[in-house]
């Protein structure tokens, strides 16, 4: 018999046995890498290691220093659709023609083609990761059926969570490729203008001159008012390209915004997973031991609970704004670790009910009467059941995070100028709302609008995928508990 129709073999077994379907995808995953691997090496040395590095003994931080000069000139390789392959920066001379663009397309062109190619890649990443689930399925699963694919039927009809899916899919893409889809760069547009400069051609002059990008962005800013402003998809006096417009400073909007979406992701996920964590480990707890432990935890997040915690969050950003913890990914780590710390409640409360409901199963009682060892049993035959209902909650949660990092950077709290935040773009416009330069303070809002209602839409799929019976009533419900532990 093959092991492969062994139902006691393991997978590491079963791979062994019939090894040609998972080649075949880690083949096509390699080679995804590989074309982009400088874009993916940059964004995980874009990460806080110093956080990190800060906790570690002097010689394993002078060898994460090594790792780091090695990452950093990995970072810096080219790759498939990078500006410098598909390039958006030049001049237009008298003729018409553009210089130093991409095959001599107009700036406008050449960053939607690369823009567009970016997320084409991402969309095979999408197709690979669906790929790989049905390889799995239909070759290395044990059983032909499992309740995990009616859940995915389910979604795959859910035209919500479907929409959900479709935005954060293009908000996760725009954070993962920020440095390639903004038409210019962080550190030349909007960190260290004078250390860069660009070429423009003076038609005074009738030559091709240079200046720094500080200077130019002093000549395109957007103030509304005497002729300044440079609007959205509009070009500047030195042909430059802004798809967004320009801000009151006169950076590229864009630009601001893709990486502002890095950060707010960052801080999102780092959050969540801190919270989530936290959650899991207490609801399971308290559902296996109940009793002083149950107590002792509902006491602990009723007294978080009945703080505030935007103001808990401002208050504990303010204190700790002059310290080396606000320094460390410019503020993001301070705000990860304080709405983690104070979220945990609200998702603690989601998932304690279904961890009860798991853990008065019959296998749980006869788990306990063979001696299996609490964490065991916890880990295998109850963390399964909860997770389900943990990323329902989590989806919904992570929008109100977002939210709350845009408002704190709204009031000058939280991440550290210069670091673009979609917040502090709100603020930075809000003066020039009922002016031609009405994009500045608009389009953040709109695309802060744009995903948390995207979180919120593919919370409802996770819900209805999981529960068929569930009910606009429940959603509600079930929105209401997980505010609580975003915003």
């Amino acid at each position: 018999m093959s092991v492969v129709d062994d139902e006691d073999a393991t997978l590491r077994e079963r791979l062994t046995d019939e090894p040609g379907p998972a080649l075949r995808v880690f083949a096509v995953v390699a080679a995804l890498v590989a074309v982009e691997f400088g874009a993916l090496a940059n964004l995980v040395m874009s990460l806080p290691w110093d956080a990190v590095g800060t906790a570690l003994p002097g010689f394993v931080q002078g060898v994460a220093a090594t790792l780091a000069g090695v990452g950093d000139a990995l970072a810096g390789l080219p790759t498939l659709l990078s500006r410098s392959v598909i390039d958006n920066a030049g001049y237009q001379l008298p003729s018409g023609e553009w210089e130093g663009t991409f095959m001599g397309l107009s700036p406008a062109i050449a960053w939607a083609i690369r823009v567009v190619l970016i997320y084409a890649y991402g969309f095979v990443w999408l197709l690979v990761g669906w790929w790989s689930y049905l390889v799995y399925r239909d070759n290395y699963r044990h059983a032909n059926w499992a309740p995990v694919d009616d859940m995915v039927g389910r979604f795959r009809n859910h035209s919500w969570g479907l929409f959900g899916l479709a935005i954060i899919f293009a908000f996760v893409v725009l954070a993962v490729f920020a440095p390639a889809l903004g038409p210019t760069t962080v550190d030349a547009n909007i960190a260290d203008p004078y250390l860069h400069s660009i070429e423009f051609y003076n038609e005074e002059t009738g030559s091709v001159e240079e200046m720094y990008v500080g200077d130019a962005n002093g000549d395109s800013q957007s103030r509304g008012q005497g002729g300044e402003n440079v609007g959205p998809l509009s070009y500047d006096q030195y042909d430059r390209f802004h798809p967004f417009g320009t801000l009151p400073s006169g950076k590229d909007l864009f630009t601001f915004m893709a990486a502002g979406a890095r950060v707010s992701l960052f801080i999102g996920v780092a959050s969540l997973a801190l919270a989530g964590g936290a959650a899991v480990v207490f609801a399971l707890a308290t559902a296996y031991y109940k009793g002083l432990v149950d107590l002792g935890i509902v006491i602990t997040s009723d007294s978080i609970q009945a703080m505030p915690q935007l103001l808990v969050i401002m208050l504990a950003s303010f204190v700790l704004s002059g310290t080396w913890l606000a320094n460390l990914y410019n503020g993001g780590v301070v705000l990860a670790l304080l709405f983690g710390l104070t979220g945990w409640p609200g998702l603690w409360r989601a998932v304690r009910g279904p961890a009860l409901q798991v853990s008065e199963r019959e296998w749980i009682d006869a788990a306990k009467s063979f001696g299996q060892r609490p964490s065991v049993t916890m880990r295998k035959h109850m963390l399964p059941y909860v997770v389900g209902y943990l990323l329902i909650y989590a989806s919904l949660t992570l929008g109100g995070v977002i939210i709350g990092v845009a408002g704190l950077s709204f009031l000058g709290l939280g991440i550290n100028a210069p670091t673009p935040e979609w917040g502090r773009a709100v603020s930075a416009g809000q003066p020039y709302v009922a002016t031609p330069s009405w994009h500045i303070s608009l389009l953040p809002g709109i695309l802060i609008v744009i995903v948390v209602t995207g979180f919120n839409a593919l919370g409802d799929g996770i819900r209805d995928a999981i529960d068929p019976q569930s009910d606009v009533d429940t959603g509600q419900q079930d929105q209401s508990a997980a505010a609580g532990g975003g915003a």
